[in-house]
């Protein structure tokens, strides 16, 4: 352990729902009254189109392929964080990182059943890189009885609270925020996941700003379907997963012989609406709202949102808006080796706080 005091580097890896790419940040934490941070340097590192693919179809894979990938993801990861730091130190830049903390990505979630699977061999990541490494957050809390998610909560808790709530638009828009002295945070709706997937039936990689989606026109029964999804009518905490999109969403998208555009413009409209929904049962018009994530820089998508949302939802910068997951999941790490509590059972559902994450030395 460090004294709290001193400032502490990490790196922080995330990889969404999304396939966006790989974020990598490296942060600066120290505590003194309460929680400072940094985040001194990030990028985001695109997947080749061999990986995305890999990615994509690695929960239909046989056990063999799942864990060949699972460590030549591990060492992927390695390889890009080695690359990063040594770009920085040839900048100027002083790289001293206690850990890495890395996310991985999520190939299966499916708490109810008691499991969660996100690839990224720690050791692998450990040896490639040299550095120990903070790795596999959610399977404590899903052995706890907890829905292993949302893990972000923390973060927004001890590094954003002067904010009433924190919603973030990736793959999947998650919310949280404090009432009587507890935080509470869930998933609502898919956001990027959605969205990245009808516009790639355009040839796109996802629909910037929202252009598509202004030039299509509204689908009703789509809409009445998305509106009577038992998801939207259970109690927190819950959670979503690419499983869960690929069952009840994707299925109706392929049904619909409409064009893109009109697609785009369904799921951005109900998206808003669902979102503005959830935060209007909870959010009077003096309240602020931090809102981040790849959603946060489509314009029409937050304009509608702002229309339907009371509170006022704030955009902050695009280091902030691209890598809060990132930095948070640097915190989490951080938290870990020092022993301290780094899930929310109030937002999860687990039985009791705990430090969670396996630790791989180099």
């Amino acid at each position: 352990m460090c004294s709290l005091l001193d400032p502490v580097q990490v790196v922080g890896l995330m990889s969404g729902t999304s396939l966006d790419g790989l974020d990598i940040a490296l942060c600066e934490f120290f505590y003194r009254d309460n929680w400072h941070f940094r985040i001194i340097e990030a990028a985001t590192i695109r997947y080749s189109e061999e990986w995305r693919k890999r990615l994509r179809s690695l929960p239909i894979a046989t056990a063999e392929v799942f864990a060949e990938t699972d460590s030549a993801y591990g060492h992927l990861l390695g390889r890009e964080v080695t690359t990063f730091l040594n770009g920085l130190e040839k900048r100027g830049f002083e790289v001293k990182p206690l850990c890495v903390a890395s996310h991985g990505h999520t190939i299966f979630h499916d708490p109810a059943r008691g499991f969660t699977s996100q690839i990224g061999d720690g050791a692998a990541l450990a040896v490639a890189s040299g550095y120990q490494v903070v790795c596999d957050f959610r399977r404590g809390d899903v052995g706890l009885g907890g829905q292993g998610a949302p893990l972000v909560p923390i973060g927004d808790q001890l590094l954003f609270g002067d904010y009433d709530g924190c919603l973030n638009l990736g793959g999947i828009a998650n919310v949280s925020f404090m009432r009587e002295g507890q935080r509470f945070g869930w998933d609502i709706s898919p956001v990027n996941m959605a969205l990245n997937y009808i516009a790639g039936l355009k040839g796109l990689e996802y629909d910037k700003d929202g252009y598509s989606a202004q030039r299509g026109q509204l689908i009703r029964t789509l809409c009445d379907y998305l509106n009577d999804l038992a998801f939207l009518k259970m109690d927190p905490p819950k959670t979503l997963g690419r499983e869960w999109f690929d069952e009840m969403i994707r299925p109706m998208i392929d049904l619909y012989k409409s064009s893109p555009d009109d697609l785009l413009a369904t799921l951005t409209y109900w998206i808003s609406d669902v979102i503005s929904a959830e935060l209007n049962r909870f959010f009077d018009p003096q309240k602020r709202i931090l809102c981040t994530g790849g959603g946060a820089h489509n314009s029409y998508l937050i304009s509608l949102m702002k229309e339907k949302t009371r509170a006022e939802i704030v955009v902050p910068d695009r280091l902030l808006i691209d890598y809060k997951e990132a930095l948070i999941f640097a915190f989490l790490g951080y938290l870990r080796l020092q022993g301290l509590p780094n899930n929310v059972p109030s937002c999860t559902g687990a039985s009791r706080n705990h430090s969670g994450g396996a630790v791989y030395l180099p």
